[in-house]
């Protein structure tokens, strides 16, 4: 990922607005120096050269007319454009613009005598680009290009293999959610992106509607879901979900367990340093449909060496959602979710308790109302977002606006900056082609 900061300034020490460099700067300007612009151009040539490569192994040996109609059946072109504006009279930089563009290419593979049987590829990258302003006073500009999916799969009607930088995200819940174990996605996002993680998943589908999930992971040094600490750069990750159905619904555990850095214990004013120690994540989760829809969320998150208040995590979310038909039919979903971090197991001394509810109307064809509303026990903060999304063929205009706490207390969504702390209106703009 290639990250650069762009500052505009009359004062002598501009305010740096990327959270990735917290520091100020007595230049009135910094550009790309020669060693990142060689990056970016790196990571373009690769990007071209693979699919480059793709091309010429797959129709190398085929005549003009055989490729064209391939090339229309099985390549594909898509992206997505988005923009933004962004007001947020609670911090000094009030004043935000932005656009990100997520260009996909896929081609898939198809076998001649077994149709079930599939070759497929995926690549995208994400350009993103954004301006925070203090009117009259500093401007500062910072952006990020980096890959966002790059994946092989080869799948049949009952399996799949994916190797690559991918999406993994399971579970039940929708805004708290315990499962969250490789994704940041925020509900409120409209896009909801995230990033992805760089491994092998396996997927197997039974006849009666079990599966089985089995992934390995490697070379994923950030923080993912609700890590703390980061992975050991040269361990693996590896995990299992199996899912049941059961009358009425499905039921299902998984495994997960990896190897954590304690170097970055410092910053949680811990001194010790054991290096890499073991990390076990364990989840349940279950959802029934009978008059309303009822999903239970659970995880339990533990080291192998006591590190004191995060030696052990607790989560659990209990769900409900409901469609009333009243005109067009309001969607009614709400979720309870307790959160602990001890130093023993199970002992919840040390909690967060948060509730949700999630309301969405569609006004007519292509309008759409929705609000989420979060209440937090024990520090008494409400968090309340409003949306109103209008769609047309090819472009989706949405209006949000959001009051919450300036410091964020929900699990998941306080890690770095938060583009929904304090109150705000947005209005973006998305255009899919």
């Amino acid at each position: 990922m290639i990250d650069y900061e762009l500052v505009i300034s009359n004062r002598e020490q501009p305010l740096i607005y990327n959270s990735q460099l917290m520091t100020t700067s007595n230049s009135s300007c910094r550009i790309i120096s020669k060693e990142e612009l060689m990056k970016v151009l790196q990571c373009l040539y690769l990007f071209s050269f693979f699919f480059l490569t793709v091309s010429l192994c797959l129709f190398g040996q085929e005549n003009d007319t055989v490729i064209s109609e391939k090339r229309e059946k099985n390549f594909r072109f898509s992206g997505q454009l988005s923009g933004w504006a962004h007001y947020t009279p609670d911090i000094e930089m009030d004043f935000r613009v932005g656009g990100r563009y997520i260009p996909q290419l896929n081609y898939k593979i198809p076998f001649k005598k077994q149709k079930e049987r599939m070759i497929d590829f995926e690549a995208s990258s994400h350009f993103y680009k954004d301006m925070a302003a203090y009117f009259f006073d500093s401007f500062v500009f910072d952006g990020k290009i980096k890959p966002h999916r790059i994946w092989a799969r080869y799948s049949t009607q009952r399996m799949e293999l994916r190797l690559g930088l991918q999406k993994i995200n399971f579970g039940s819940a929708n805004m708290f959610r315990p499962l969250m174990w490789f994704d940041r996605i925020d509900p409120r996002d409209p896009l909801q992106l995230t990033d992805g993680v760089y491994g092998l998943l396996f997927r197997y589908y039974f006849q009666n509607n079990t599966n089985v999930w089995l992934w390995g992971l490697y070379g994923n040094h950030n923080t993912k879901g609700y890590e703390i600490l980061t992975t050991g750069k040269k361990y693996p990750e590896g995990g299992a979900r199996a899912q049941f159905a059961i009358p009425r619904g499905e039921i299902a555990g998984t495994y997960h367990f990896r190897m954590a850095n304690t170097t970055l214990l410092k910053d949680f004013g811990m001194s010790v340093d054991y290096g890499a120690i073991g990390e076990n994540n364990i989840g349940f989760d279950m959802k029934l449909d009978v008059i309303i829809g009822l999903w239970l969320e659970a995880s339990w998150t533990t080291f192998n060496r006591n590190i004191d208040l995060y030696t052990n995590q607790e989560m659990m979310t209990l769900g409900m959602d409901y469609t009333f038909g009243t005109g067009n039919g309001l969607n009614l979903v709400f979720e309870q979710m307790l959160y602990s971090n001890d130093k023993r197991a199970f002992a919840f001394s040390n909690t967060l308790t948060f509730s949700g509810l999630s309301l969405s109307y569609p006004v007519g064809m292509f309008d759409n109302i929705s609000s989420m509303i979060y209440f937090d026990w024990i520090n008494t903060n409400v968090y309340s977002f409003l949306s109103w999304q209008k769609e047309y063929k090819a472009v989706t205009f949405y209006v949000m606006g959001y009051w919450n706490p300036e410091q964020y207390a929900l699990p998941g969504q306080n890690i770095g900056s938060n583009r929904f702390a304090g109150r705000g209106l947005q209005f973006m703009a998305v255009w899919n082609h």
